[in-house]
């Protein structure tokens, strides 16, 4: 994240909270995925705080290399099957699956590549114009076509879901991706990584609305029994 270690420490407390109260408007247990999404976010923000204070710090700095792995496994290995397999799990129509199981498959490729990288090519981690750098060398060959298919996998997903207004969070992930792309290409793992925390508060609204969707659907199950009821 951008700043310092107070910023990413003080996203991580709001993003906790957020997280505390998203979980709780959680109805089934196929809703604790994406309700989670807000706190994954927390400990990401929670590890890069420490990285700022490890850095520069010599009494930190033993922990440097250790968080920076911590923070690329949830950034580059954990999201790519989170987020598609998390919306997946809230789909109920069959063909809206169908194309989710799609995506999930894509993410866990990339994922399964990128778990390849992280861990046979050398990375690190260093504060540059007030933020953090990411210095990862992985082959060349993958960057266009593993960086298209991330976003396939991390983006995609909220614009094939019936819900209402999960598409809100596509089409804000995608922005901060474009944004961070143009004007912060070169700590766009970070930068993107904290707008992207920041837009997952839309969680806690999709949450509210899938909250409100259930006790309808329960109504109207109430509803058509008492009708039943009432004909016979």
């Amino acid at each position: 994240m951008c700043f310092s270690a107070t910023a990413s420490f003080s996203a991580g407390i709001i993003l906790t909270v957020i997280s505390a109260v998203a979980i709780k408007k959680v109805q089934h247990p196929s809703q604790t995925m994406f309700a989670m999404i807000p706190l994954i976010f927390a400990i990401q923000q929670f590890a890069e705080g420490f990285l700022w204070l490890s850095i520069p710090d010599e009494k930190w700095s033993y922990l440097q290399t250790d968080i920076t792995y911590f923070y690329l496994i949830i950034a580059q290995i954990i999201w790519p099957i989170w987020v598609p397999l998390s919306i997946l799990m809230l789909e109920k129509e069959q063909t809206r699956k169908q194309i989710q199981k799609i995506l999930v498959g894509i993410g866990i490729l990339v994922s399964v590549y990128l778990t390849y990288c992280l861990f046979n090519f050398n990375i690190r981690s260093e504060i540059d114009c007030y933020h953090i750098a990411y210095i990862q060398t992985y082959p060349e060959t993958f960057r266009i076509m593993g960086g298209f298919l991330y976003i396939v996998a991390t983006i995609l997903p909220p614009f094939f879901s019936h819900i209402r207004r999960m598409w809100w969070l596509g089409v804000l992930v995608l922005v901060s991706y474009v944004i961070t792309s143009i004007f912060y290409e070169s700590y766009l793992v970070s930068v993107w990584c904290f707008f992207a925390s920041v837009i997952s508060v839309s969680v806690y609204l999709i949450m509210s609305e899938i909250r409100m969707s259930h006790r309808e659907d329960i109504f109207r199950e109430k509803s058509a029994r008492t009708l039943l009821k009432n004909e016979l």
